[in-house]
């Protein structure tokens, strides 16, 4: 073989072959995948955030280029199916959300509905998020697209939060939101009422966007067999994962949990601070 490839015994042996470097990156690349798998709509910053937060020490562009090597940059998207029936003689709202400067949790709550394709079946879910937040505060699962679903979704919401009088409620014009017994609920409770402009979508962006999230990241990934397996799948989603995990880059890349705890946490300090001082 020395004589073929010209290359004397001494020479041969003077210098041997490199053993294959290890990838230097297998262990970030590990890391990298679980998070994609745990949080498939993840882009490079909120991937970056992450793993700084499970203790890598690693810049945006090496991410980048991670996620650009094993594909992990692209996600398929859907069109989304029209749920809102706005075509109504009821009472519509003008838009109080569009102006606000929301400081505090329990300003601004945001609501809305979709849909979930079940194996036979459509079921429907009615969420409603605080807008500060991004927290889901309330949300209900069922085979009925009337108001009873959205009053359902409220009454959780009322329950765990429990908002003072002046909070407005954010929703589109769609007559689960426009009928007699949910805009009667909401004034019981002191809420101020607000739609969106006809035919604008952006005006209810927040919860659109969570919407998005949650068909990505939940309900695309899952073939649910029944009502029952859909809702204990999508309960766990939004309350362990969405609520509790997932970062939101408007929240400083934070849980919507966390970003609350850390919020009431610094209002109490606050508060402290001026008792002290007077």
């Amino acid at each position: 073989m020395g004589q073929r490839a010209q290359v004397s015994r001494a020479g041969f042996y003077r210098h041997p072959p490199r053993p294959a470097e290890a990838d230097r990156d297998m262990a970030l690349r590990d890391a990298l995948q679980r998070v994609a798998l745990e949080f498939p709509s993840y882009g490079w910053p909120r991937m970056t955030r992450e793993l700084k937060r499970r203790g890598w020490v690693v810049n945006h562009k090496r991410v980048y280029r991670l996620m650009r090597r094993d594909n992990l940059l692209c996600l398929r998207k859907r069109k989304f199916v029209v749920t809102t029936d706005s075509d109504h003689s009821l009472l519509v709202y003008p838009n109080l959300a569009r102006g606000m400067t929301l400081t505090d949790l329990d300003q601004l709550w945001v609501a809305d509905l979709t849909y979930i394709r079940l194996e036979r079946e459509f079921v429907y879910l009615a969420v409603i998020l605080d807008a500060f937040s991004r927290r889901v505060i309330g949300w209900a699962l069922d085979r009925t697209l009337e108001t009873e679903l959205t009053l359902q979704a409220l009454r959780m919401a009322l329950l765990v939060r429990r908002p003072a009088p002046g909070l407005v409620h954010h929703s589109d014009r769609g007559v689960q939101y426009a009928s007699h017994d949910y805009t009667d609920r909401l004034r019981e409770h002191g809420i101020q009422i607000s739609m969106s402009r006809k035919a604008n979508p952006w005006d209810n962006a927040a919860c659109e966007s969570f919407i998005k999230t949650l068909k990505y990241e939940e309900v695309y990934r899952s073939e649910y067999r029944d009502l029952a397996e859909a809702r204990a799948s999508i309960g766990a989603f939004l309350e362990k994962v969405y609520n509790q995990k997932r970062l939101h880059s408007a929240l400083g890349y934070l849980p919507p949990a966390e970003f609350e705890c850390a919020w009431l946490a610094q209002a109490n300090q606050e508060t402290a601070r001026r008792h002290l001082s007077l």
